[in-house]
């Protein structure tokens, strides 16, 4: 996906496949698992507790969650794991990328701030929030509205796409873009209005497996145990799904 979205090498999704796999064999279609499971076991963990905490807090028990209700408090539990989460959402992009040649997540955290400071491990943030916060919202609303009538997912990962195409370029190239409307201007000149759809099919698998195996760990079984296990299973699974586009080059 972070391949789509940089613009470089093969297009599409399964010739990037191919591609990662005759130029760095298969374990090539797991690089940037390590930062994917810092960052998205304890951010998945944090939404879920937040967004059971702000419901509790702001919602009448018992009474079903209305459809601007089930939109603010997504947007809102995704900020608070969104703003928490986004020095790994860093280094996970810069990792799998072929900018960036980091032996370890560590190594990655250290060298980011030595070079760039705390901005370095921040970069990005905006669009990242607009990304990932909306589609919380949207997907809690398809979810608790109309729920099993429509995939929700893959009509939240749409909606949101652009966002993750201007996220991806700021925390790639912070020398080139230091600015969302940068990247904005930037992708329309050089692509087109398609450029921000860019990845947008790797991104709906990987969204929607996620978010509709989360929510049904979470809803399935009040064990603590088994929810943490299964949970470790589900993102292990999915995330090896799509890790095949998970490639960049340099921007043109």
């Amino acid at each position: 996906m972070t391949f789509l979205v940089s613009g470089g090498g093969a297009d599409g999704m399964l010739a990037i496949f191919e591609q990662v796999v005759r130029r760095d064999n298969i374990q090539g279609l797991w690089r940037g698992m390590a930062p994917s499971m810092y960052r998205c076991v304890p951010g998945v963990g944090l939404y879920f507790s937040s967004l059971h905490s702000l419901k509790t807090a702001l919602c009448e028990e018992g009474r079903p969650l209305g459809a601007v209700q089930a939109v603010l408090l997504g947007v809102a539990a995704r900020t608070i794991s969104g703003v928490t989460m986004i020095p790994m959402t860093v280094v996970k992009t810069r990792y799998e990328s072929d900018v960036y040649r980091y032996r370890g997540v560590v190594e990655a955290v250290r060298t980011i701030y030595s070079k760039e400071g705390a901005r370095g491990l921040t970069c990005g943030l905006l669009p990242t929030l607009l990304r990932d916060a909306p589609f919380s919202g949207l997907y809690l609303m398809f979810y608790t509205q109309i729920k099993y009538k429509i995939p929700e997912g893959l009509l939240a990962s749409a909606i949101t796409q652009p966002f993750d195409v201007v996220k991806t370029k700021m925390q790639l190239y912070p020398d080139k873009f230091s600015s969302l409307l940068q990247v904005v201007i930037y992708v329309r000149k050089k692509y087109g209005y398609k450029g921000y759809f860019k990845g947008l099919v790797p991104r709906m698998l990987r969204r929607t497996l996620m978010a509709a195996m989360a929510w049904t760990v979470r809803l399935s079984s009040n064990d603590p145990i088994l929810k943490l296990l299964s949970f470790l299973v589900m993102l292990w699974s999915s995330l090896e799904y799509v890790r095949g586009v998970a490639w960049s080059t340099s921007v043109e």
